[in-house]
């Protein structure tokens, strides 16, 4: 792969830390979340990964959107991604929660979102290692 851009960010401390990107835009307070007995005091990792994969989901379906002629632009991807006990250690688990406009017909919004499915960075980065559960709504 020849990439068109590599982002670059720095945590330390772990997830009561910080993370920061080489670019400063990035700066945020780390915190473990209470549900897994932390002070829920920043954000974490979690987050972050949902939050990078419904913003490269979106961009993925309004490219398969564009390439059928489908006008997707009003599309709202929400990524929930879970973290629990696997083995030894953890494991991580994706729904993605797809929101087409009222114009986009159920079968072609499904086609779409499969075929973002196919073409998304991140799940192609997941696909194999991290179930991941596509949901058209």
């Amino acid at each position: 792969m020849n990439a068109l851009y590599t982002a670059v960010a720095t945590a330390t401390h772990g997830r009561e830390g910080r993370a920061v990107s080489s670019d400063g835009r990035l700066d945020l307070r780390l915190g473990i979340p209470a549900e897994m007995g932390g002070n829920g005091q920043g954000t974490n990792p979690e987050q972050l990964f949902a939050a990078g994969y419904a913003a490269c989901f979106a961009s993925a379906l309004g490219l398969v959107g564009r390439q059928d002629q489908v006008d997707v632009s009003d599309a709202a991807v929400t990524a929930e991604v879970g973290i629990g006990k696997q083995g030894e250690g953890f494991g991580l688990a994706v729904t993605l929660r797809v929101e087409l406009p009222e114009s986009v017909d159920e079968a072609t919004g499904r086609t779409l979102v499969e075929r973002a499915h196919q073409v998304c960075p991140y799940s192609n980065a997941t696909r194999g290692n991290i179930p991941v559960a596509l949901v058209v709504e």
